[in-house]
């Protein structure tokens, strides 16, 4: 079954989507914010999987400020461009599926990975993702809260998935979590969700 991304990308548009950002670092626009909110979560030269990395921008910043990258995606005009960044390790591989056989300090899925998955895969990738995970290791993820999948659909994925809800803002830069916000980036880590989560308030 094809995911959300392969239904409304071909690869054509994959290309476009890196034409686009290549603008983007020509005109000198900021690309790495969502790098430096992830490096302020790590301890120095941890080993960090970029799940869902498009064309690893964020895999190869994180690599650049000393972390051991690994990255995987399904989109094959992506991965070629990513493995053009010689400081990370690059996978083809669908994220319902992958096992990289070693686990990692953090994993992150930004850029909206969450929601172009295929619906109702979510939970089995983030099971897959607690898999590849130390047990004193962060997942960061980042997506738009104007999709099919929701902010809520995810947390209940997480939990099923046997992570928790660390802490939630609106943006990158760490600007408060409020429920009209535009985009959720999620820090979760292992373990059950705090009670006053998940009690009945009724």
């Amino acid at each position: 079954m094809a995911t959300r991304w392969q239904d409304e990308n071909t690869p054509d548009h994959s290309r476009r989507y890196i034409e686009r950002f290549d603008r983007l670092a020509a005109q000198g626009v900021d690309l790495h914010g969502e790098a430096r909110m992830v490096d302020a979560l790590l301890s120095p030269s941890s080993s960090v999987l970029d799940a869902g990395c498009g064309t690893a921008r964020l895999g190869a910043e994180l690599a650049r400020r000393s972390h051991t990258v690994t990255a995987v995606d399904l989109d094959p005009v992506l991965v070629e461009e990513a493995r053009r960044h010689t400081n990370i390790t690059v996978y083809l591989a669908d994220l319902t599926e992958f096992d990289l056989e070693q686990t990692f300090d953090a994993v992150v899925a930004a850029g909206n990975v969450m929601v172009f998955m295929t619906p109702g895969t979510e939970r089995t990738a983030l099971e897959r993702v607690v898999a590849h995970m130390n047990p004193t290791g962060v997942f960061v993820a980042g997506f738009a809260t104007d999709r099919q999948y929701t902010v809520e659909q995810f947390d209940d994925d997480l939990a099923a998935a046997g992570l928790r809800v660390e802490q939630r803002f609106a943006t990158w830069d760490l600007r408060p979590w409020h429920p009209g916000a535009d985009w959720a980036v999620t820090v979760a880590r292992l373990g059950p969700q705090p009670l006053h989560l998940v009690c009945d308030a009724s």
